[in-house]
């Protein structure tokens, strides 16, 4: 078949279907839905993962996270309520492990880690939006190998002293302080209630896909002041209420698995964990946090994937009953082209390339309003996005696939009509 007749056919297409709008608008619709939910909530959920996997990437592999409990030990099917009547990890757990670990270089301890508390900053009539808070000790910037790219981190006299000073990522300080282009150390910030006095900035941290910046939204304090100011003590054992997070990077001649086992040990000692009795305690890596991140996103996808698909097989009948009508609209057509001399392949073909044109219609459009719902979530509520290529690629594939197989049969129809018998239809 030469490109000119593949090209008459394809304008044939086009020109039935603007001829049969309103069936042809019917028919694509529930492929736009699929598609639409394809593409946007593809790139909602890539837009977290990237970001999620650019926070965990910025610890070290050797490094290790200590705490209560994680998400890991949820999705091992451990009981939550046995999980929160665990002991507390404690600032005396930290110092025990950076004086008892001959393998441990640094310890840092983390309070809000994982976003439990959020503030609005503020610097004169700037303001962000609600941004986590964290408390941690002068080791933060080491412990996460991010560099202070204005001013410095503050120090360990600033941590024992309680001051109220801050370290800002970069968005924070893009938000208060970009427009203005102002040196934000020693400026007076107000976080929450109270005011803190700005010593740096972090570097930026990289953005996948362009759109996310939610890697920079935070703000760190010194862990002594956080236990003050938002109530959240490392100091007592209790079995409940908040607990810290405990890092720990061994020294680079000592492996990952050694100091784990000094840690584990010494943790056990404290707790009074009898040899038969298991860790009430976690420790984990930063290679099982995205191994269970990689579970995750599998999984959604997968259910993503399943629920699209039955917005795109609705469309896909709807393909199938409107092309058996058009078939049968179009007989004396049919009988007349054969009578021309046309080949059974060249009206399969024809009554295929209508399917598949608007079944791709609708992918194109689905791709178009996916993105823009996508991206409109992401401006209004800073939510990270990514585009991949890939998305808009199965969008395509998805769409042209539908048309492909739901088209099939009225196409082997059309092509199987006896000349004779199409001419004489009324």
């Amino acid at each position: 078949m030469n490109r000119g007749l593949i090209g008459e056919i394809l304008r044939m297409a086009l020109e039935t279907l603007r001829a049969n709008k309103l069936q042809s608008g019917l028919t694509v619709l529930g492929v736009v839905i699929g598609i639409t939910s394809i593409v946007g909530v593809t790139s909602l959920i890539r837009g977290l993962d990237q970001s999620l996997r650019s926070s965990i990437n910025s610890l070290g592999p050797s490094t290790i996270i200590l705490s209560k409990f994680s998400d890991i030990g949820l999705a091992s099917g451990e009981n939550f309520a046995k999980m929160m009547r665990r002991p507390n990890l404690t600032t005396a757990d930290a110092k025990a492990i950076e004086k008892l670990a001959p393998s441990v270089d640094i310890v840092d301890i983390w309070l809000g880690g994982q976003g439990e508390i959020q503030e609005r900053i503020f610097y004169e009539g700037q303001k962000t939006r609600a941004m986590p808070i964290m408390g941690a000790t002068e080791e933060f910037a080491d412990v996460n190998f991010v560099k202070v790219q204005v001013g410095r981190f503050f120090t360990r006299a600033e941590v024992e002293h309680r001051r109220r000073v801050t370290v800002l990522g970069n968005s924070v300080y893009e938000a208060l302080f970009g427009a203005s282009s102002l040196d934000p150390t020693g400026k007076k910030v107000r976080i929450g209630a109270a005011e803190y006095t700005v010593v740096g900035v972090l570097e930026k941290r990289p953005s996948p896909g362009g759109f996310d910046t939610s890697a920079d939204d935070f703000a760190v304090i010194p862990q002594t002041t956080h236990e003050v100011m938002f109530n959240t003590s490392a100091t007592g054992r209790s079995r409940g209420g908040a607990s810290a997070q405990i890092v720990v990077v061994p020294y680079e001649r000592a492996t990952r698995e050694q100091a784990m086992r000094e840690v584990e040990e010494i943790m056990r000692i404290r707790h009074g964990l009898k040899l038969d009795e298991p860790n009430d305690f976690e420790m984990v890596t930063r290679d099982a946090i995205l191994q269970l991140l990689d579970q995750i996103s599998r999984a959604v996808f997968l259910v993503l994937v399943t629920i699209s698909s039955i917005a795109l097989m609705v469309g896909g009948i709807g393909v199938m009953a409107i092309m058996m009508i058009s078939v049968t609209e179009r007989t004396r057509e049919i009988g007349v082209r054969k009578a021309l001399g046309a080949r059974r392949v060249e009206v399969l073909f024809q009554f295929l390339a209508e399917a598949v044109v608007v079944t791709s219609i609708g992918g194109l459009l689905g791709i178009i309003f996916g993105s823009s719902v996508a991206v409109v979530i992401h401006l209004v509520t800073g939510f990270p996005v990514s585009l991949p290529w890939w998305s808009f690629a199965i969008g395509i594939g998805f769409s042209a696939g539908v048309g492909i197989f739901f088209g099939m049969v009225p196409a082997i129809r059309a092509s199987r009509l006896d000349p004779i018998e199409a001419l004489r239809y009324e």
